[in-house]
C-alpha cells in the first residue's frame, strides 16, 4: 500500500508560481514512476507531467511544457511540481499518482495509487 499526500496548492495571481509537493509513504517510493494529473471543474482529469523512478526521464503535456517542472527527491520520498507563469486555465485540483512500474506513464489507468488532491486557483 502507498499513501500519497499533496500540499502546496493555493490561490495565486496569473503569472505567479507555486510548488506542489507529494509526500509518499509505504511501498518503496524510489522504484515507482510518478505523475501529476489535474481536474478542472466540469472537465475530465488530464495528464500534466510524469517522472521515472530515477528522475532522469520526464514528460509533460503540451499545455504545460516549458512552464511546469516535475522533479523528485528519493531520499525524502517526495515528488514536486514547480508551476511557473500560471494561467487562469491552470485552475484545477492537482493529483499526485504512483505506479508499480519504474518508467513513465501518461494515462491515468497506468497508475495504481492516488493522492487526495490539492486545489490550485489562479486569479486574473
Amino acid at each position: 500500500q502507498v499513501q500519497l499526500v499533496e500540499s502546496g496548492g493555493g490561490l495565486v495571481q496569473a503569472g505567479g508560481s507555486l510548488r506542489l509537493s507529494c509526500a509518499a509513504s509505504g511501498r518503496t517510493f524510489s522504484s515507482s514512476g510518478m505523475g501529476w494529473f489535474r481536474q478542472a471543474p466540469g472537465k475530465e482529469r488530464e495528464f500534466v507531467a510524469a517522472i521515472n523512478w530515477s528522475g532522469v526521464s520526464t514528460y509533460y503535456a503540451d499545455s504545460v511544457e516549458g512552464r511546469f517542472t516535475i522533479s523528485r527527491d528519493n531520499a525524502k520520498n517526495t515528488v514536486y511540481l514547480q508551476i511557473d507563469s500560471l494561467k487562469t486555465e491552470d485552475t484545477a485540483v492537482y493529483y499526485c499518482a504512483a505506479r508499480y512500474r519504474r518508467n513513465i506513464g501518461i494515462k491515468d489507468y497506468e497508475y495504481d495509487y492516488w493522492g487526495q488532491g490539492t486545489q490550485v486557483t489562479v486569479s486574473s
